[in-house]
């Protein structure tokens, strides 16, 4: 078997923990407040998204319109910032430009879908201007954004499979020849798709014949999180962030 990648983002002793859009059952998604919570229980790795303004400004927010978690309306890429600002997330608490949650919260280490294609330039540059390769991977269900993001910033950029990657994949799983890129750290996959399982102990033995980590979405119930930690995954996200860290203490890999 290989040795899994080692990419500081990923420089973690066990498997990793992510609070899903901070904690999703809590609320207040893609939140300050809701991202301070998972970090005071213990949270170093959290999943969020990123959309970019009319104006050009990143904001971390998973839909593309702030219909229906805010007291706003309207597609963000067609509004600037300054009234995407006003908006409230269940009527209360404010949406985030993204380079604040690097300064907020510096400790944390961030998986960021870029959920449209104008929001990877100004994601790439801060990034960049701000140094944060190791405490950032991107991630998007097109694999052509994926590689963009590749060949714009570089092997210091840690990123994981869009679609077609997984499929590749998959298929190599079941001993069906397929291409795998090697460019990626991490296989970042649900549980199972349309009825058919995508995670299994092949899936599992494939990706680390590989290098790559497997971190599975979005996971809620215990007996599933144990289920999939047995099989060696590398990492849960969640929405129900106090459920996971409790499996995970009682299995003595919470760290």
């Amino acid at each position: 078997m290989s040795t899994l990648i080692r990419h500081p983002y990923l420089d973690h002793p066990g498997p990793i923990a992510f609070a899903h859009r901070g904690g999703v059952a809590d609320g207040l998604e893609n939140t300050v407040a809701q991202f301070r919570r998972a970090v005071e229980l213990g949270y170093r790795y959290i999943e969020t998204d990123v959309h970019a303004t009319a104006d050009g400004r990143l904001v971390a927010f998973h839909d593309d319109t702030l219909d229906r978690v805010t007291d706003g309306a309207g597609r963000i890429a067609d509004l600037p910032w300054e009234d995407v600002r006003q908006a409230r997330v269940a009527g209360r608490e404010p949406l985030p430009l993204f380079e604040e949650l690097l300064e907020e919260f510096p400790d944390v280490r961030w998986n960021v879908d870029a959920k449209a294609e104008p929001a990877l330039r100004p994601l790439l540059d801060l990034i960049e201007r701000t140094d944060a390769y190791d405490r950032v991977c991107v991630g998007s269900f097109s694999e052509a954004r994926v590689l963009r993001a590749q060949r714009l910033a570089g092997p210091r950029l840690a990123t994981s499979f869009g679609t077609r990657g997984v499929v590749g994949l998959r298929l190599r799983s079941w001993g069906v020849p397929a291409a795998v890129r090697r460019s990626a750290v991490a296989a970042q996959v649900p549980e199972s798709q349309s009825g058919l399982p995508v995670v299994d102990r092949r899936f599992v033995r494939a990706a680390h014949a590989r290098g790559l980590h497997v971190h599975v979405w979005t996971v809620n119930e215990p007996d599933r999180m144990h289920r999939l930690l047995d099989l060696g995954v590398d990492g849960i996200m969640t929405d129900h962030i106090d459920t996971l860290r409790e499996v995970m203490q009682k299995r003595g890999v919470w760290f």
